[in-house]
């Protein structure tokens, strides 16, 4: 039997949708994954198939293909084993093929069964539009702030199929801390002295202007630009959700209510090459 399902990757800063269709045929039994997946993700029939035991379901001891379209985006991580693990279940009619439809499924199993957060939520459900996303616990207040409708929350992969089949309701969400709080940023008016340096750092806000600070070691440069965020606007809804995808698929903290609503301050050092400051790499594209 063939089993559709949907979830998605991140590439470089955005997320793919990706398609997960999981074939049980015929056949000595075999787990062929396929769809230019990474190392982490082809090791996900093992993590699967330890999570099936320990949530009391059935493994199919047949001939199982998994592919991961499209085939052309490299698959990271280990955010597709609650998809694969919910096509299964659908291709071996262990849930129906209507219980899963209109879900997409992101999260990494573990082998107890458990649902663990995985890196970059927030543009995996950005990209993933008309769905209700099934998250774990640790993303829910992530993928809260970047989905278009309500995420749904689960525990454990036992507990997304007694949701999907009707048997117990999702988790709720849990609660974001109000918008206001945030963390206070270093002031300008911290600073004895430096007039001209200051003053130039007003214009450079109000007119959003770039500048650039020159002078010896130790005369306040870095104290000087930690201070410029203090003196800029917050940034509209378009602008904090695209800083705190960034962030998420960077894999850095984000602040306790999922939304970064301040500009950021990145000091890299004078040292940094051109790839670790822009970003890239061989294997995973990954923000500098």
């Amino acid at each position: 039997m063939l089993a559709t399902i949907t979830s998605a990757t991140v590439v470089g800063i955005r997320g793919c949708p990706v398609t997960v269709e999981v074939f049980v045929g015929d056949g000595l039994p075999a787990f062929n994954l396929v769809g230019t997946p990474d190392a982490v993700c082809k090791e996900s029939r093992n993590r699967i198939r330890a999570a099936f035991a320990s949530s009391r379901l059935r493994w199919p001891n047949r001939s199982v293909t998994i592919n991961l379209a499209p085939t052309g985006e490299r698959k990271s991580g280990a955010g597709l084993d609650l998809a694969i693990a919910v096509g299964l279940l659908v291709a071996t009619q262990q849930i129906s093929p209507e219980a899963a439809a209109g879900y997409a499924f992101i999260g990494e199993l573990g082998l107890d069964g458990a649902l663990r957060g995985v890196i970059g939520v927030a543009p995996m459900v950005d990209a993933l539009d008309g769905v209700d996303v099934v998250v774990p616990l640790a993303n829910a207040v992530e993928a809260g702030v970047a989905a278009r409708g309500t995420p749904r929350v689960a525990t454990s992969l036992g507990a997304v199929v007694a949701c999907l089949t009707g048997a117990q309701p999702w988790e709720p969400l849990p609660d974001r801390d109000p918008p206001e709080d945030i963390l206070p940023l270093p002031d300008l008016a911290d600073v004895r002295g430096q007039p001209v340096a200051r003053h130039a750092l007003e214009i450079a806000a109000a007119g959003g202007h770039h500048m650039l600070i020159v002078g010896s070691p130790g005369s306040g440069k870095t104290m000087l630009a930690q201070r410029l965020p203090s003196l800029l606007p917050g940034l509209d809804r378009q602008q904090a959700l695209e800083t705190t995808m960034v962030h998420s698929a960077a894999g850095l903290a984000l602040p306790p209510g999922g939304l970064i609503q301040t500009p950021p301050f990145r000091a890299p050092h004078h040292t940094t090459s051109v790839i670790a400051l822009v970003g890239g790499g061989s294997q995973h594209l990954r923000p500098g």
